[in-house]
């Protein structure tokens, strides 16, 4: 996606050699024009996997989750990463751990808004080593749901979890795939980033 690989060469700051900080559009102040843009594109790459929800981890992946749930025009849930006495033990639950954080979270889903009729749409804002939405693939598990696809804002594709994604037998859709951070700046990967298992 140009108009994103160009915001993230323009605004993204490359910290160390594994980070990219994009907190001026993305996960701390946020673009609305270029989220609508981008669920645009994932809902109509995704389109023909007939979803019934759109998932996604609190608090950065539910900007870009609910445009994508608006543009498919069905419910967005978010996990949430810290306890609450409204979920009053009736959840679905998850480990994962945060590789910018350096933490381990529990993450949680109320039972009453996911179930075995449901075919669901993964959406985040980064893909690094995976974590995240293999805990999301957790909780869609124990849902009985269906998992029909993953899509991610930026991918690191250097680290893991693009091969753990495709390792599912799952389609993987990343508007902005990075190969490697070089002197400070970013190179993104020349392939395709739209990848489908076999």
């Amino acid at each position: 996606m140009k108009i994103l690989e160009e915001k993230i060469k323009s605004e993204g700051i490359v910290l160390g050699s594994d980070i990219l900080k994009v907190d001026s559009f993305l996960n701390h102040q946020i673009d609305p024009f270029l989220m609508l843009q981008i669920g645009k594109v994932f809902a109509e790459k995704f389109k023909p996997n007939s979803i019934s929800k759109v998932l996604t981890i609190e608090s950065s992946g539910i900007a870009p989750a609910l445009m994508t749930s608006l543009q498919l025009q069905v419910p967005m849930i978010f996990a949430r990463k810290h306890e609450s006495r409204t979920l009053s033990g009736n959840f679905f639950s998850a480990s994962v751990y945060s590789y910018t954080k350096q933490t381990e979270n529990q993450i949680a889903i109320s039972k009453k808004f996911i179930g075995p009729k449901d075919r669901v749409l993964i959406i985040d804002d980064f893909l690094a080593n995976g974590q995240a939405v293999q805990g999301l693939l957790d909780i869609i598990s124990q849902a009985g749901a269906v998992a029909v696809g993953v899509g991610i804002v930026i991918e690191k594709r250097f680290q893991a979890g693009h091969n753990l994604i495709l390792s599912k037998k799952l389609p993987l859709i990343s508007l902005a795939s990075i190969d490697r951070f070089e002197n400070g700046q970013v190179i993104f990967c020349k392939k395709e980033v739209a990848s489908h298992a076999n």
